[in-house]
């Protein structure tokens, strides 16, 4: 099919080169301002999406994120991080990259042109019915993204996409589009620049909306955070200390007793 990639058009700046540092950072920061309201303008389509999130994940299915390259890897972070911030388990939210894990860190020839691959990885999940699948690619073009959500469709699990131009294939095999679009990059083709951007802030509203409709929030605090370090700690303790009147270290003490936010001021309450 034929649409107009605006990923791929060239930059608004000539000569890079021969900027000075400071007018990179300058002209590199203006391109950035544009992208939150680029993702102003998909805020309907992200509710929708979340929506169905939602519904799975009370339906007890989980949520998958696909994506090649630096779209792979920002799912694979967004989909890690859900433990330790929410208290989910760490399957609840799966980041799945073309080429498997060591693609995180160097890229894998050709890996995300196999159009079956990404069946083949989801498939190693059982992945069924009551799951949702989000194909992440900035061009809308990847093979391995549209490929999986395609097999997905045929077997009646719901797909969703993110992608930073209009009307690509992608957008057309999924059942939930994200279409973001930002235009050009700084540097022509680059797209982990303004698209990546774009991703990460979609992928962080889809997961934190999800998780605080799931309840894993309660007032503006994370209160089933996992407590994997002395900071995490810390902030535990003087999250107890504002839901009830104890005292720093009496909010430890419950807090090493029950080993969470929410279980030591639901025991205190009770």
């Amino acid at each position: 099919m034929s649409f107009n990639k605006t990923t791929e058009e060239s930059s608004h700046y000539e000569h890079l080169e021969k900027m000075s540092v400071s007018e990179l950072l300058e002209n590199i920061n203006n391109e950035d301002k544009t992208v939150p309201l680029a993702v102003e303008k998909a805020l309907p389509q992200i509710e929708k999406t979340v929506q169905k999130v939602v519904s799975q994940l009370k339906n007890g299915g989980r949520l998958f994120y696909i994506g090649a390259g630096t779209s792979g890897r920002l799912g694979v972070v967004d989909a890690s991080e859900c433990p330790p911030t929410f208290g989910v388990p760490f399957d609840l939210v799966v980041g799945i990259i073309a080429g498997g894990d060591k693609a995180i860190r160097r890229a894998v020839e050709f890996a995300e042109d196999d159009t079956e691959q990404a069946w083949k990885d989801l498939s190693e999940f059982n992945i069924n019915q009551n799951d949702f699948v989000i194909g992440i690619a900035a061009s809308g073009t990847t093979p391995y993204v549209i490929g999986g959500l395609e097999k997905c469709n045929q077997n009646n699990i719901p797909t969703g996409c993110i992608t930073c131009n209009e009307g690509s294939p992608l957008a057309h095999v999924s059942q939930f589009p994200i279409e973001v679009v930002v235009g050009p990059e700084f540097v022509t083709g680059s797209s982990r620049m303004k698209a990546g951007t774009a991703q990460k802030l979609v992928l962080n509203m889809i997961s934190t909306a999800t998780m605080i409709q799931l309840g894993k929030v309660k007032g503006n605090k994370m209160v089933d955070m996992q407590l994997s370090n002395n900071k995490l700690v810390n902030r535990g303790i003087r999250m107890i200390m504002s839901e009830i009147p104890v005292s720093y270290e009496e909010a430890g003490i419950l807090l090493e007793k029950f080993g969470s936010v929410r279980k030591a001021v639901e025991s205190y309450l009770s």
